[in-house]
């Protein structure tokens, strides 16, 4: 990886070159926009996200065993991308780059004080991850959040803080742990939302009430209804 930073006619540098020499030729209030947006805007909004989309499931989910099911997906977005970093911290001490503004001359960088080592993004592979456990419980939601991290990648790359490659790598990274690790992930963590799906109250995180007050369909199999209930008793 340090031979990537050392050569200028590298195609890894170029697309440095071009893409924060857009920064240069930014208006000053542009380039302040986009230090926010990809130092923090982008991550607090892919969180928003997942926030959006828990909502979504709660309320909209069918069976009780769907709604478990989705939210254990949505806990493992930021469950995920927490492990995705952990294992970024043993591949950065290994490669140990250096950020492209202490290798090459000329590059505007927004956002000053940065003096750990550059493979891989941890913004990148933060917000690959959530986007692609957001993709694994909701199509849509998740197409949106892989949008911002593609996003998160340009900022990245635009504030002269990461090549290009240090991106790729961090969406490489996210999207493995998701995949890789979803199928484990999943066995542990549906069984413990149906278990809090059970509780009165607790429950209301998986799964909202239905406006008669009960939750639709009962929640332990077996069980009866209230409406079910009543009509019994009336035909008694």
């Amino acid at each position: 990886m340090a031979v990537l930073a050392e050569s200028g006619s590298n195609p890894d540098v170029d697309l440095l070159y071009d893409i924060n020499g857009l920064a240069k030729s930014a208006p000053n209030w542009f380039d302040r926009v986009m230090e926010f947006v990809g130092e923090y805007g982008l991550l607090l909004a892919t969180v928003l996200l997942v926030v959006w989309c828990w909502w979504s499931v709660r309320r909209r989910a069918g069976s009780a065993d769907e709604a478990a099911s989705s939210v254990a997906a949505l806990v493992w977005a930021p469950l995920a991308a927490a492990i995705a970093v952990l294992v970024n911290v043993p591949i950065r001490g290994f490669v140990e780059r250096p950020r492209p503004f202490r290798d090459h001359q000329g590059l505007a960088v927004l956002v000053s004080g940065k003096t750990d080592y550059s493979f891989v993004s941890d913004h990148a592979t933060i917000t690959m991850a959530l986007g692609v456990g957001l993709f694994v419980a909701n199509r849509r939601f998740g197409i949106a959040g892989i949008g911002l991290a593609l996003f998160e990648g340009f900022c990245r790359v635009y504030m002269g803080v990461h090549y290009p490659t240090d991106v790729v790598g961090g969406f490489a990274l996210g999207t493995a742990v998701v995949l890789l690790l979803s199928p484990p992930a999943m066995a542990l963590l549906t069984p413990v939302t149906k278990a809090v799906a059970r509780s009165p109250r607790a429950g209301l995180l998986i799964r909202r009430r239905s406006p008669s007050g009960g939750t639709g369909e009962p929640l332990v199999p077996g069980a009866r209804t209230q409406a079910a209930s009543e009509e019994r008793d009336l035909a008694a």
